[in-house]
């Protein structure tokens, strides 16, 4: 049975049915949000404790949401923010530089037992990690999730003109970094 949001909305409301339509929210995203959380992360535990967290905030500000904004732009906000929070602790926690981190993800990410892809696959993570913040995340959002500008530009709270720029020039670093493996 398919539930609407504004139906869930009201009963997220409600001290009475907040809890069993919170469970509801959570069956209905959980994958998504893994996927978007695992894409920027990379690691499948990090993807794992970093959703937990994403629940557990959205949970604590409920009150907060006021409907403005659909549920599934909301969390993924927080997932968002969440992953780059994570990204920021652990290069500031290892002392050293983004590319160092970054220069190995590829082998990261094939000595990973949930990664299934191919060394291909691997290289386009690696070219993704190389981006900045802000192009990485437009990448993904757009690339992956096929989010609209609309969209990512109420999630990040900017405009739709420099979220265009940002995946543009994301795209064309990504190029660059295929033509420099040939």
């Amino acid at each position: 049975m398919m539930i609407s949001e504004q139906l869930l909305i009201e009963q997220l409301r409600n001290p009475q049915t907040r809890r069993k339509a919170f469970e509801t929210v959570v069956k209905l995203h959980s994958e998504q949000l893994y996927w978007q959380v695992r894409r920027i992360v990379l690691n499948h535990d990090d993807a794992d404790d970093v959703l937990q967290n994403v629940f557990m905030k959205a949970w604590q500000a409920l009150d907060s949401f006021h409907g403005d904004a659909k549920l599934g732009t909301w969390l993924s906000r927080i997932a968002i923010n969440e992953s780059l929070d994570l990204m920021r602790k652990q290069k500031n926690q290892l002392a050293i530089s983004t590319d160092d981190i970054d220069s190995g993800v590829a082998n990261q990410l094939m000595a990973d037992d949930y990664f299934d892809g191919t060394e291909i696959e691997a290289q386009l993570q690696q070219a993704i990690a190389n981006l900045p913040e802000v192009q990485r995340t437009v990448f993904l959002l757009r690339y992956y999730d096929e989010k609209k500008y609309s969209d990512i530009s109420r999630m990040l709270n900017t405009s739709e003109g420099a979220l265009k720029a940002s995946y543009h020039i994301a795209v064309k670093k990504i190029s660059d970094f295929f033509k420099r493996q040939d």
